[in-house]
C-alpha cells in the first residue's frame, strides 16, 4: 500500500497569499493551446516544452509521435508533458544520474515551476518515488492541484514568479541553478570545461568591442614603442683610447 504524501509547508506565508504579477522583461511567455493561430505557434509551444524539460533537445532526444499526437489533438499540453518526463531520455540524463532527492528538485522545478519549499518536501516526494516508482510520482506532480490550478491542461509549465519584488536580480533559470548533472558525475565526465572557462572569461560582447579609431587599439603598440631598446654601443678596446688626449691636463 502506498504511503500518503507527507506534509509540508511554504517557507513563508508570502507563498500562501496569491501574488500580483507584473509584466516586465523577465516576465516568461505563456505558451497555451487556447491561443494558438497557426501550425508555426504550435511549433513553438512544443519547443518551449523541450526547453523547459531538456532545456535542449537534440534530434535524437525529440519525440516524434508525441508531437504528431499534439498536433493533430489527440492529447493535451500536459499529456506531452508526461510524455517527454517518462522519455528514455529524461530517464536517462535525470533519474539515472542523480539521487531521489535531487531528481526530486529537479522535477518540481520543471513541472510545478518553483524550487522546492524546504528538506521535508524533497523527503515527501522521494518517499512517492520510493513507493510508486517513477511513472507514480510523475503522475501524482501532474495531477497535483497546484499543476491544474497555474498551468492546468493546455499551458506549458514555466517558471514562476523570476522577478520578486524587493530583489534587483530575479531568481536564477533552474537550467542555470540546477544542471542536468549531479557533482559526481560532472566530475567523471570532466565538467567545467577549463578550456571553455577561458574561452568565456575572453568574450567581449558585439557592443563592447573596440571601433575603429578606439585608442584602445593602439594601446599595445605604445606599450612596444616604451619598452624598446636602442642599439647598443659598439665596444671599443682600450688600446684604442688615446689617454693623454683624453684626460685634460691640470693648469
Amino acid at each position: 500500500m502506498a504511503l500518503p504524501l507527507l506534509d509540508y509547508a511554504p517557507k513563508s506565508q508570502n507563498a500562501r497569499v496569491a501574488g500580483y504579477v507584473v509584466p516586465g522583461d523577465e516576465q516568461p511567455t505563456t505558451y497555451t493551446t487556447e491561443n494558438v493561430l497557426s501550425p508555426g505557434d504550435l511549433g513553438n509551444l512544443i519547443e518551449a516544452a523541450y526547453r523547459q524539460i531538456f532545456f535542449h533537445a537534440f534530434s535524437w532526444d525529440r519525440e516524434p509521435f508525441l508531437e504528431s499526437q499534439l498536433r493533430n489533438g489527440q492529447i493535451t499540453v500536459r499529456d506531452f508533458i508526461r510524455g517527454l518526463l517518462l522519455s528514455k531520455t529524461f530517464i536517462n540524463s535525470f533519474y539515472e544520474k542523480n539521487s531521489n532527492y535531487r531528481f526530486v528538485e529537479q522535477c518540481v522545478q520543471r513541472v510545478l515551476g518553483r524550487d522546492v519549499y524546504s528538506e521535508r518536501e524533497k523527503i515527501a516526494w522521494s518517499i512517492v518515488v520510493a513507493t510508486k516508482g517513477y511513472g507514480g510520482f510523475i503522475d501524482d506532480l501532474l495531477n497535483s492541484d497546484e499543476y491544474l490550478e497555474n498551468f492546468g491542461y493546455d499551458t506549458v509549465p514555466y517558471q514562476r514568479r523570476r522577478n520578486l519584488p524587493g530583489r534587483d536580480l530575479g531568481e536564477v533559470p533552474f537550467n542555470l541553478k540546477s544542471p542536468r548533472y549531479d557533482g559526481y558525475h560532472r566530475a567523471i565526465l570532466g565538467f567545467p570545461q577549463i578550456v571553455w572557462q577561458n574561452e568565456i572569461r575572453r568574450f567581449v560582447p558585439q557592443d563592447k568591442k573596440a571601433t575603429a579609431g578606439n585608442p584602445s587599439l593602439f594601446l599595445d603598440m605604445a606599450r612596444g614603442l616604451s619598452s624598446a631598446k636602442g642599439n647598443p654601443a659598439g665596444r671599443i678596446s682600450i688600446g684604442s683610447i688615446n689617454i693623454e688626449a683624453s684626460v685634460p691636463r691640470r693648469g
